[in-house]
């Protein structure tokens, strides 16, 4: 399988930041700028400019009732009082792209709006969503202490700064207030933490289900890739052998030539026939094959088409009742180590073993050698493929040269284990 693609680089974060950068953050699961197959542009980059609008039009109505509320115990609204509160829910605006700057900022004015004696409302709910946005988008120590500021000139103000500051004749106030406010502001980071977790979780199952099916996508390429190659090789190499018989004996003995071009056309349209099947599987993916997987039922159709290449092949033993991907996987294992013997050993013969016990299949196939070239005993893909399907399974595969000549293969598979993934 490949090896997963960094997610990106990032330096250390602010100190009023708690997470990741939010370059990173903003970044998909796979690494592409995405988030999780989401929109190209990333919602962070958006701009929430229609509930900016109502969040401006509920805090200008919503504080004229307070205000008239509020008459004679506050300042009345004036066109500064207005634009404080126009600037609060304006800054809302920039709320996704500069969550620090826009917490800050709101819990500034709505300081400012406190300590000029007008009337509480809605004000403090620029805040509040300033707050959970800032939370959610992983700056929680900006938020918390933002809300510990503003309460801090509300403690000031409230209990000190009062007599100096409008509306004229006003009194402390009581600490019980103080309580709610404090409540009002435990209430807000709490909401939010519980969004930002929540929030976090789906991020972490949209990246799971991302890697998934990326494995997925991998270990289906590596299952394409093993069947086309075992497939291909096997014929191929008959077709490489009979095509080279057909060609010295063209001229010499023309019906052992018509022999060997039959076995050509057969192993031509057999491992058409396979790779069809493989094909298929791709084009409809959920569908039911058309034709069953082969297994070791078909064991003598390989000793017949290695005997049309010039390879004579003893079995021993028969072949359990096992599940469909082992069957398969054992069919595959033998048909590539013949493959291999015809391609690469000098021997002519060559022998296979099944022995069942223990709750495994053991599978032995050996020839009497010499290798033909540097290749001995198979190709690194072939001798990878077989490796990997056994392994799939939870078995295991041993190859290389015996002490006494020649070469080995012997998988050792369960036959009741399923696969591992």
């Amino acid at each position: 399988m490949e090896e997963e693609r960094t997610q990106g680089r990032g330096g250390p974060g602010q100190w009023w930041s708690q997470g990741p950068p939010r370059r990173l953050r903003r970044r998909g699961a796979d690494g592409d700028g995405r988030e999780g197959g989401a929109d190209p542009e990333p919602r962070a980059a958006r701009w929430p400019w229609r509930s900016t609008v109502l969040l401006t039009a509920f805090v200008l109505v919503g504080s004229n009732f307070a205000a008239h509320a509020q008459e004679g115990e506050r300042a009345p609204l004036d066109a500064f009082a207005r634009v404080l509160l126009v600037l609060a829910s304006g800054l809302l605006l920039w709320r996704q792209r500069y969550p620090v700057a826009v917490v800050f900022g709101t819990a500034s004015v709505a300081a400012l709006y406190l300590g000029a004696g007008y009337p509480y409302g809605p004000v403090f709910l620029t805040v509040a969503v300033a707050c959970f946005a800032a939370v959610v988008a992983g700056h929680r120590r900006a938020a918390w202490t933002a809300l510990g500021l503003l309460w801090a000139v509300h403690l000031l103000v409230a209990h000190w700064l009062y007599r100096w500051l409008p509306p004229a004749g006003d009194d402390a106030a009581s600490y019980g207030q103080e309580i709610v406010v404090a409540g009002w502001a435990v209430a807000i980071v709490a909401v939010a933490e519980l969004a930002r977790i929540r929030r976090e979780q789906w991020a972490r199952e949209r990246a799971e289900r991302a890697q998934a099916a990326r494995r997925r996508a991998d270990e289906e390429r590596l299952r394409i890739a093993r069947e086309l190659h075992d497939v291909l090789a096997h014929s191929l190499s008959v077709i490489n052998v009979q095509s080279g018989v057909g060609l010295a004996l063209l001229d010499s003995d023309p019906e052992q030539a018509r022999t060997a071009l039959t076995t050509i056309k057969s192993a031509s349209k057999e491992a058409l026939g396979e790779v069809r099947q493989v094909l298929d599987s791709l084009r409809t993916p959920g569908d039911a094959p058309r034709t069953p997987a082969p297994g070791l039922d078909r064991l003598p159709e390989l000793v017949e088409q290695a005997a049309r290449a010039g390879l004579t092949v003893d079995v021993s033993g028969r072949p359990p009742r096992l599940s469909p991907h082992t069957d398969l996987a054992a069919f595959r294992i033998v048909q590539e180590a013949l493959t291999n013997v015809v391609r690469h050993s000098g021997s002519r013969h060559a022998r296979v073993r099944l022995e069942e016990g223990g709750g495994t299949l053991r599978l032995r196939i050996d020839d009497d050698g010499p290798a033909t070239g540097a290749d001995a005993g198979g190709s690194g893909n072939g001798l990878a493929g077989m490796r990997e399907r056994a392994a799939a399974l939870g078995g295991t595969i041993e190859a290389g040269p015996r002490p006494d000549g020649g070469f080995r293969v012997l998988a050792v598979l369960p036959t009741r284990a399923g696969e591992t993934r």
